[in-house]
């Protein structure tokens, strides 16, 4: 099969698009038909070698934390699963992924895939979208009635997270550039707020106090210890990129997110797409063969929204 691989970390040009053996699922996973992957700044960060204390993989290693496709083989002892079933899945993070033709996967992560999208569009959902789930609603427990300020809210796990923190009642402020903004009033954002100036203290964004904050993006430490100053007094500022200062005061709690794998939460994802109250945005389709560009994109900030990474045959 053909496959994206690399033999050691490095930047975007360690990566090659090559043949690789077809995996075979061991007890407990299958084999998957990849529809497509996506693209997510995880798979650069390991790529680079800067998770390595935390993830350790094998060399030559296949990059793509996210999988749509279709079962084409079983494992001993999975049940509940069928070859042809149409599947998506966050994959281990210190496992080989789904940047080629064939990916296998922990029967225990699979969830069906939504029917309403095509399937490789489908990959566009799993990081992201446990990312924003676990963020509000396990870490920052958030609740209707409750304010949230969204920073850095144009990517993916942005445009979920508004549409998550929404349909749960909450009001939704959220930083985004001003091209963004009508996609994410129509994803239900009461608030737009394309620039927050760090340079004044204490800063002011419009809405404040929020309950929660959803940091996205790598802010520095002080503009971190500002943004702590928007929380209300025992609220929450929840980072995805950085950590925020221990003991901050005023009973508020700062925590960064790890995403982990949930199969259930999946799943509820899969059924607010179907249902239409969750909408996946895919701005760019790329050809597999194209994933090396795709990074390069990426550690040169010019990507922009969520990228899928299409095999050639599908």
């Amino acid at each position: 099969m053909k496959a994206v691989r690399y033999h050691r970390y490095g930047a975007s040009d360690v990566l090659v698009y090559e043949d690789a053996p077809r995996p075979v699922p061991g007890p407990q996973q299958v084999l998957i038909k990849v529809a497509a992957t996506s693209f997510n700044p995880v798979d650069a960060g390991i790529r680079g070698g800067y998770l390595a204390e935390v993830y350790t993989i094998s060399f030559p290693h296949i990059p793509g934390v996210d999988v749509a496709g279709t079962i084409a083989e079983i494992g001993a002892g999975v049940r509940g699963w069928n070859v042809g079933d149409a599947v998506i899945a966050f994959l281990p993070l210190d496992a080989d992924g789904a940047a080629a033709e064939y990916a296998l996967a922990p029967a225990e992560a699979l969830a069906g895939a939504p029917a309403s999208v095509p399937l490789a569009d489908a990959a566009a959902l799993p990081e992201a979208g446990l990312t924003a789930w676990q963020s509000l609603f396990e870490v920052a427990g958030l609740t209707g009635g409750q304010s949230v300020l969204i920073n850095g809210a144009s990517g993916a796990v942005g445009g979920y997270a508004v549409q998550l923190a929404k349909q749960a009642g909450a009001v939704v402020t959220a930083t985004a550039k001003p091209r963004d903004a009508d996609r994410l009033r129509a994803y239900g954002a009461d608030r737009i707020v394309d620039y927050i100036d760090y340079t004044h203290s204490p800063i002011a964004v419009e809405g404040a106090p929020f309950d929660v904050v959803l940091n996205l993006i790598g802010t520095t430490d002080e503009q971190t210890e500002a943004l702590l100053g928007v929380v209300a007094d025992g609220g929450f500022h929840v980072g995805t990129m950085v950590f925020g200062p221990q003991n901050p005061g005023r009973g508020v709690r700062t925590q960064r997110v790890f995403v982990r794998s949930d199969a259930a939460q999946l799943a509820e994802l899969v059924d607010r797409v179907d249902e239409g109250r969750l909408r996946i945005e895919v701005v760019n389709r790329r050809p597999l063969a194209e994933a090396a560009a795709v990074h390069d994109d990426s550690d040169a900030g010019r990507l922009s929204g969520k990228t899928i990474l299409v095999p050639a045959d599908r």
